[in-house]
């Protein structure tokens, strides 16, 4: 088998965001009358969309929030990459090493991932082929986003491997009958999340992107799409 497409995923893949990311919603629910851990919004909503997480929310509360409400996370999101955000270790190497086409496909909105991309410096190895949950009408833990990106660059999903570091997103690249590599080397990773993205599948993870090159060699040596191939 070999492979006609790499899918990153973006936070917690490529940039090291999701420990700000959880920041910056936790703050901003806490202020609207749901009060919220960052560890507590990491357990819950790791790779769920911004629209998905506020659709949850809304249903345990019965109650709406605010129209600028996603507005309000991206601007407290975008205010802590200014100082924080890093590309996850050794990732642009890794990226320059894989001789094949390669995408990404985030549950982010398309200015906060263009925005974490350009900030670590990733931005120009991957555009344009960057696709967003918003281009999707269900996002991960569904196929939809990870078919869309297929689809747009003209590879089967049986040859597609995905890198990933979310339950959700583990799960829709299954669904979506792709490969997947569990990645858990970003910040937000604690102890057992290893374990954790086997449970959800996977077979393969790692947590040092100085792996990656060679990981996915090894895939293509594989027979049929299979999680963690």
């Amino acid at each position: 088998m070999s492979f006609d497409l790499i899918i990153f995923d973006c936070d917690g893949v490529l940039v090291d965001s999701e420990v700000i990311s959880c920041r910056a919603h936790a703050e901003t629910l806490t202020r609207h009358g749901y009060p919220i851990s960052e560890e507590k919004v990491l357990e819950r909503f790791l790779g769920v969309s911004d629209r998905e997480a506020r659709q949850i929310i809304e249903r345990e509360t019965g109650r709406e929030l605010p129209d600028d409400f996603e507005a309000q996370i991206k601007e407290a999101t975008l205010k802590f990459y200014a100082g924080d955000l890093r590309a996850i270790a050794g990732v642009a190497a890794a990226i320059d090493a894989i001789d094949l086409p390669k995408c990404v496909a985030s549950s982010g909105t398309p200015e906060k991932i263009r925005h974490g991309l350009e900030c670590t410096g990733l931005y120009h190895r991957l555009s344009p082929y960057i696709f967003s949950a918003s281009e999707v009408r269900r996002g991960k833990p569904a196929p939809d986003l990870f078919l869309h990106a297929a689809n747009r660059m003209r590879a089967a999903p049986g040859r597609c491997l995905v890198v990933e570091d979310s339950i959700p997103g583990v799960t829709g690249a299954v669904a979506a009958g792709m490969s997947v590599l569990g990645f858990h080397g970003g910040s937000h990773c604690l102890q057992g999340h290893a374990d954790k993205l086997r449970d959800a599948g996977v077979t393969v993870v790692f947590d040092d992107m100085r792996e990656l090159p060679d990981l996915v060699r090894k895939a293509a040596q594989k027979t049929g799409p299979i999680a963690g191939f």
